[in-house]
Formats: C-alpha cells, structure tokens, sequence
C-alpha cells in the first residue's frame, strides 16, 4: 500500500499535526487500527501528568491483591504480578530469603 502524510487536528489543543506516511507505515506493521489523536506535545504532556501522582512530585505505587503462592493466605504487593511467576506475602519472602530461597524454581 502507497502512503502519503497526512494532516491531523490533536484532540487535545486542536492543532494541526503530521500523520507521516513513515508513522502510518510503522501503524500498519503494528497493527494499530486507529490514528493518532493528539500532537507529539499533547501526547508527552498527557505521558508526564499520569506518572506525576496529580503534581505531588512523587511516583504513585501499584498495589495488587493476591494469593500467596506458597501458603495461600491472601495479600498485597507493590507490584503487578508476572503470570507464571510465584508470588509471597511478607512472611513467606522473608523466611525464602533467609533460608536462601532452595525452591526458587518451584
């Protein structure tokens, strides 16, 4: 497929912005389905407010429910968990890493 640049209004401040054929190439590749809405200022802009934790200066921690995977009891880290991978509430990550962690694999 030929592509030619385009010109886009940014959802957000309403300016006119470059859809570049090289950018809608690299869409198509991806599969994106979608244009993009909003000039590479908007987008920056939008990526640092939602990082900022509302201006406060400081990183907003993830807290996730689960299951710990070696004595069931439920917990929360400060992370989200990888599928596949075992994860510990407070007590049992302690007593892995005293004991030097001899069913690491398990």
């Amino acid at each position: 497929m030929e592509y030619s640049d385009k010109v886009l209004k940014c959802a957000d401040c309403s300016a006119e912005f470059i859809f570049t054929a090289g950018e809608q190439m690299f869409f198509a590749d991806k599969g994106f389905k979608n244009e993009p809405k909003r000039c590479k200022a908007c987008k920056g802009n939008r990526g640092q407010s939602a990082g900022a934790g509302s201006g406060s200066g400081s990183m907003q921690r993830v807290e996730t429910k689960t299951v710990c995977s070696q004595c069931g009891k439920e917990t929360t880290v400060p992370f989200k968990p990888t599928q596949g991978r075992p994860v510990f509430c407070r007590e049992c990550f302690q007593q892995r890493r005293s004991a030097g962690s001899p069913s690491a694999t398990a």
